[in-house]
């Protein structure tokens, strides 16, 4: 049922090793579109034609800096270009003086500031004479000076005027939007240095739309300073509507031959509408809505600093690691949710929602992979919980951070311990360079975790056999035999009976050894309606399911007090070959693989233990559960 190897030493072996000298075709059906797309062997060396990445590139697409107007008037003084050299592995001072660095460099890096007003707050900060004829900004001015509780009141009110689409004529005009465009670009071309580390030009798109509810967007460019700077990205000054977003999407391809796509996040802010079956503006959506949402919207944002979006736990309740990280007491703005509002919101319940949707419209508006972020405002990518630079520079490490608040609205308040050390993107592109990254992600060959490095193969396929899982090559096997994660499964190939998935995983050698590995699957019942289940599918040690199929709790190596752990549980790797024993092939199904770490302590934990005055309340997590999330493998009955 379970294999367990100890292997630590030998990395690039496992789920990345080259391929063999032969294709594995003694036994299962070879996917000819896989073997074109990633086998090429000219001669003796396996080497030589190797097309398929070997191991995952690291880094994230959703980084905000001092450029991005809440994060400025908040303290926020790290500005792109110390962003991206930190990103690059080097040390940068954090807006509280603090030296900070990466304990490894990423191979990429998305600086997504906002659109809105793009690096003008500066200017009113600094006292601009223009700007300082509108009261507004010249109050916001006043409050930046003076710091502190002030200068967070101004950035909560500049959300708050963002939102209800009150922000001050002086601060989006398109020329000088297009100017700081322009300027923005020209930073991030000087640090992108193909094949060896990845600056992806973008953006935020943040609509809050009807008062806090998030619909905010990412905005992924293929290409360099010389398409981009062609049109200003689109603000929320010109709409806050979704459909009218992919319609600047479209114009920006149209007008510059060039390519974009866009990542949603924060679905769990969105008060019941990230994921909803009418439009915000109330209208109902229809097949040329779904066409273009599932053109545009090819991945989203499973888990970043505002809480994880997988799933609540009121939605399955059979799902013991659906409590994670769960942020839903309102929306952005902290106003509270009313009933029914949740089963909008998260990316589990939306992608059964789009097997139903396909039903109607004939294509999946919510068929995409999965990736995580950050989402600081720090100007500082900070995933690892010893290591945690908080969202904004007001929840920097210090004491305070213990009792602060993260948000404050009228009072609604979310706590900066809620705050959590996530997310990771690990994308599985053969080059490091932006085309190879943006067509990966394009093809959702990616994956999302919660802040750690783990490696995680996902294939499925009709043909996958036990021994599959031995091999030393399971890439091989993988690309050779199925198709990997973010896709469509083959049709199947005659008396077959169900689909077997190949899946693996490796520790981030940082970070705690693995307990299991969980196949999520998801599929609409003979009425019509959305079903889903959870399968272990391996695991760490020697435990055996209960009688109602629940596998025991691996336990806690945590020393709180210390902040330290053991791996003396748990395993470096996990490799299985699982096939799905309830399949059947009338029926539309996805299915995605969740790696789940053995208990490590949370960043809570470590400021207690460096902060001797931090003063954390009876009810705040000190440990944390990291895991990863593929993209998931969809299947669907021949038409």
């Amino acid at each position: 049922m379970t294999r367990r190897f100890a292997l630590l030493a030998l990395s690039t072996t496992f789920l990345a090793t080259p391929l063999a000298a032969q294709v594995n075709t003694d036994a299962g059906t070879i996917n000819p579109e896989m073997v074109e797309r990633f086998f090429n062997q000219p001669g003796y060396s396996p080497y030589a034609g190797r097309k398929f990445a070997t191991e995952p590139l690291w880094g994230e697409i959703h980084l905000h800096t001092s450029w991005s107007g809440d994060a400025f008037a908040s303290g926020t003084r790290v500005g792109p270009d110390e962003a991206l050299h930190y990103a690059k592995g080097e040390t940068v001072k954090s807006s509280t003086g603090q030296p900070v660095r990466l304990s490894r460099p990423y191979d990429f890096l998305m600086v997504a500031d906002h659109s809105d007003a793009l690096g003008m707050v500066a200017s009113v900060y600094e006292g601009d004479a223009a700007m300082m004829q509108d009261p507004v900004l010249k109050r916001w001015h006043d409050g930046m000076q003076k710091g502190g509780a002030d200068a967070s009141a101004v950035m909560m009110e500049m959300i708050a005027f963002q939102s209800e689409g009150k922000i001050p004529k002086a601060m989006t005009d398109p020329k000088a939007q297009l100017d700081m465009w322009q300027k923005m670009t020209e930073i991030v071309e000087s640090h992108n240095d193909p094949g060896k580390f990845t600056a992806l030009i973008g953006y935020e798109w943040t609509s809050n739309y009807g008062g806090g509810n998030n619909l905010h967007r990412n905005v992924v460019y293929r290409d360099g300073k010389d398409k981009a700077d062609m049109m200003a990205p689109l603000t929320t000054f010109e709409t806050e509507l979704p459909n009218e977003f992919w319609n600047w999407l479209q114009s920006y391809e149209d007008k510059t031959g060039g390519k974009v796509l866009a990542v949603p996040h924060n679905g769990n802010l969105s008060n019941g509408l990230m994921f909803a079956t009418e439009t915000p503006d109330g209208k109902p959506i229809d097949a040329k809505w779904a066409e273009t949402r599932a053109r545009w919207e090819v991945l989203y944002e499973i888990s970043q600093g505002k809480g994880t979006s997988e799933q609540h736990p009121s939605l399955a309740p059979s799902d013991e690691f659906a409590d994670f990280e769960i942020w839903d007491a309102g929306n952005l703005n902290v106003v509270p949710k009313e009933p029914g509002m949740i089963n909008y919101e998260y990316a589990r319940e939306a992608l059964k929602r789009g097997l139903k949707l396909e039903s109607e419209f004939g294509t999946n508006p919510f068929k995409f992979g999965l990736v995580g972020s950050t989402d600081a405002h720090t100007g500082i990518s900070s995933t690892e919980e010893n290591n945690f630079w908080g969202k904004f520079a007001a929840s920097e490490p210090g004491p305070e951070r213990s009792t602060g608040n993260a948000f404050d609205f009228e009072g609604r308040t979310v706590k900066d311990w809620k705050l959590g050390a996530s997310g990771l993107t690990g994308v599985w592109a053969p080059e490091n360079t932006r085309a190879s990254i943006w067509d990966t992600m394009m093809r959702k060959e990616v994956y999302g975790t919660t802040g750690t490095r783990i490696t995680l193969r996902f294939f499925g396929g009709w043909d996958f056999l036990p021994e599959d899982a031995v091999s030393r090559t399971p890439a091989n096997i993988g690309y050779g035999k199925g198709v990997p994660m973010g896709s469509d499964l083959m049709p199947p190939p005659e008396g077959k009976t169900a689909p077997t998935f190949l899946v693996g995983a490796m520790k981030d050698p940082y970070s705690g050894n693995l307990d299991r590995i969980q196949i999520v699957k998801g599929w609409l019942d003979a009425n019509g309606e959305m079903q889903e289940k959870i399968f272990d599918a391996v695991w760490s040690g020697d435990r055996k399911p209960d009688a109602n199929g629940k596998l025991p709790s691996i336990g806690s190596t945590v020393d709180v007090a210390k902040a330290s752990f053991t791996n003396t549980i748990g395993s470096p790797e996990l490799i299985s070959v699982w096939t799905d024993p309830e399949f059947d092939p009338a029926l539309k199904s996805f299915y995605y693989a969740r790696v789940i770490e053995i208990p490590t302590p949370r960043w809570t934990a470590y400021d207690a233990a460096y902060f001797k005055d931090a003063k954390f309340a009876d009810d705040v997590p000190m440990t944390v559960t990291e895991r990863a999330y593929s993209s998931p493998i969809w299947y669907g009955p021949a038409k």
